[in-house]
């Protein structure tokens, strides 16, 4: 992932880019700290995947569907919601002391790769620390990894 250019590349087993995501990372930039709002950098793996099966749209709230599929309407109902949409890839950081352990740990912080609103812009760091994606591009993304993927976010 390269936060810079706010994209997710999918490498395949040689090497070789498979696909390329527009993402949304936070805005308050990079960083790794507990309570900071930023992305972690470093080293990560997808340790868990949530919402398979699940209809596009689904809204999640820690971890479990609510029953809601998102729309215009419950959007106007909760504006101030940060939506977490379709797919859920729940990232855990490799390297102790800068993105696992006491103060920086980015699984305890619930960092994930998730779906929001497609009324959401892409390509501009707007998070409050996880790695936004379209509805559509965190289904495929989803499809094509699986737990223990390699996740390194630059």
């Amino acid at each position: 992932m390269n936060l810079d250019r706010q994209t997710l590349t999918l490498h395949d087993g040689s090497g070789s880019v498979s696909v390329r995501y527009s993402v949304s990372t936070a805005l308050n930039g990079a960083g790794e700290q507990d309570s900071s709002g930023c992305t972690p950098r470093g080293d990560h793996y997808v340790r868990a995947m949530v919402g398979k099966g699940m209809p596009p749209c689904t809204v999640f709230k820690a971890r479990r569907p609510t029953g809601e599929i998102y729309n215009p309407q419950l959007a106007a109902q909760n504006p101030q919601r940060d939506w977490i949409l379709s797919r859920i890839l729940w990232l855990c950081g490799l390297e102790p002391g800068k993105n696992r352990g006491p103060g920086v740990d980015t699984f305890r912080r619930f960092i994930y790769i998730h779906g929001t609103p497609d009324t959401e812009p892409m390509g501009i760091p707007k998070s409050h620390g996880c790695v936004r994606m379209r509805n559509a591009d965190v289904i495929d993304l989803f499809e094509r990894v699986s737990p223990g993927t390699a996740v390194f976010i630059r």
